[in-house]
């Protein structure tokens, strides 16, 4: 892997960011995406954590990109036990598969550690997550709030990083509020960008 430089995404990034995550993402989970529009709302979000907004560059090009939000575990027994998640993470689509992403994750989750977060809790592959350190939430008790509440989730994943910060916790997780977008909002947003073609491809998770 090339030498790469992690840094703290500043505003002069944005669009740049938005048209990366926007490649990263197009007819990957539905036909277009909206990924880079999360992301533009996300950054002005109570729950954004700018700390964690990250960008990756090689030869001073931005060829990936991550940011964090606060999140929350309503605990069976009342608490509220605060945890983080990140998402989107983009990769260029010409350097994914060679480990530019996980590099990435691995230095934010590092970063999110010395903030003293006790949890990170995201919805993704074990496949690739557990390389990471990640394991399915609902084994440890911790229900996805969009499933039936005895289901064990697969896609439904966290990682302490604070060692026994979840022990003796069950309940269920709900990610930020900003994540949940106006899809008439997201197609608007979307019309500012070069036009591509939307298609509808085997595997895709939504129409």
């Amino acid at each position: 892997m090339e030498p790469i430089l992690i840094r703290r995404e500043m505003p002069g990034d944005y669009r740049e960011v938005e048209n990366l995550t926007r490649e990263a993402f197009w007819n990957v989970y539905r036909p277009g995406c909206d990924e880079h529009y999360i992301v533009h709302v996300l950054r002005n979000h109570e729950d954004f954590i700018p700390e964690l907004d990250l960008v990756m560059e090689k030869e001073g090009r931005i060829i990936g990109h991550i940011l964090y939000m606060r999140a929350e575990i309503r605990a069976d027994d009342g608490r509220v036990v605060p945890v983080m998640s990140f998402g989107p993470i983009s990769i260029a689509p010409d350097e994914q598969r060679k480990g530019y992403g996980k590099a990435l994750l691995d230095e934010s989750l590092a970063r999110a550690a010395a903030m003293g977060a006790g949890a990170v809790c995201i919805e993704g592959n074990i496949a690739f997550y557990g390389h990471c350190g990640f394991a399915v939430a609902g084994a440890r008790g911790i229900r996805y709030y969009a499933e039936p509440e005895r289901e064990i989730v697969p896609y439904f994943l966290l990682r302490e990083l604070k060692p026994g910060y979840l022990d003796g916790v069950t309940g269920v997780y709900r990610p930020s509020e900003g994540y949940f977008v106006d899809a008439r909002e997201a197609e608007a947003f979307d019309a500012q960008f070069p036009p591509k073609i939307r298609r509808k491809l085997p595997g895709q998770l939504f129409e």
